[in-house]
């Protein structure tokens, strides 16, 4: 008994040593977290707490986070002083379109670079991926000229085309549905499937993830894009959302209450989108790294 006893008394000091560790790591690993989630959400605080102040109290010293006068008219404001509703049709209309010729397009790509079996695909795979690499920058004036040549200057297509497939979104979807068993294919085209019949109803319904991964992305970048719609828009009619924050900025640059009230009408979509789809991206953003 007492050779037990003194066992259990000199083992138990490790296993405590090992939680407590474990809990210190927890504690750090959460601390960083949160550390990172106010660094990141700081800004936007401060941003959608300004579009709310009158503009004397906006740069305050100290800082006032809170507003002591909520305006909601400054939203007001900033909405009839430039043209925002065409603007935010103009927006929502692009990045739809870029978003559905992307999933459709890239599902497409990955379905046949996943499921099929053709010479050279290993090669033409790598440029896809090698494209991945070069600078937007570098083939901006390429994408300008051929624009011109087709008279797309100052038109939704100088926009949409240009961005309606990427290589990423090839790869992203390429490496989930690889994931997709043969059985599958092999069972339906047995069955005197097709091709198509086989993308439309294996394919699809199976990666609803990875393709909200991919339209989040996709909507996010197009919403954003400002450099590429600046170089082929000129007419007010086609600006999209950051053209019009752009001149809207310009113009009103003192106006700083109207300047973040703006800003913050520009980035509600995008949190809806990401929160409306956040368990699919999450998932889409984890699957797709199953299998090289």
């Amino acid at each position: 008994m007492t050779a037990a006893s003194s066992f259990s008394t000199t083992s138990a000091p490790p296993q405590s040593r090992r939680t407590h560790w474990h809990w210190g790591q927890r504690i750090l690993f959460h601390g960083l977290l949160l550390v990172g989630v106010v660094v990141v959400c700081l800004p936007l605080f401060w941003m959608i707490s300004a579009s709310l102040k009158p503009p004397k109290e906006i740069f305050t010293v100290p800082v006032q986070w809170l507003p002591t006068e909520i305006r909601w008219q400054n939203y007001v404001d900033a909405w009839n002083t430039a043209p925002f509703a065409r603007y935010f049709f103009n927006s929502v209309y692009v990045a739809g379109m870029t978003t559905g010729l992307n999933l459709f397009f890239c599902s497409l790509a990955g379905y046949g670079f996943a499921k099929y079996h053709f010479p050279g695909k290993n090669i033409l795979f790598i440029f896809v991926l090698a494209t991945l690499m070069i600078p937007f920058h570098v083939v901006m004036i390429p994408l300008w000229m051929m624009m011109r040549d087709f008279k797309w200057l100052d038109s939704f297509s100088a926009v949409i085309i240009p961005g309606m497939m990427s290589s990423f979104g090839i790869f992203l979807m390429r490496q989930y549905i690889q994931t997709l068993p043969n059985d599958l294919f092999e069972a339906a085209r047995i069955d005197g499937a097709g091709e198509i019949y086989c993308y439309q109803h294996i394919v699809l319904p199976l990666s609803k993830a990875p393709l909200a991964a991919l339209a989040v992305f996709v909507f996010l970048d197009s919403w954003n894009s400002l450099l590429w719609p600046l170089v082929v828009v000129k007419s007010e009619e086609i600006r999209t959302l950051t053209l019009g924050l752009s001149a809207f900025s310009s113009q009103y640059s003192t106006s700083y209450h109207l300047l973040m009230a703006a800003s913050t009408i520009i980035i509600l979509p995008m949190i809806g989108l990401f929160f409306l789809l956040q368990r699919y991206f999450i998932q889409g953003v984890t699957l797709s790294g199953i299998k090289g």
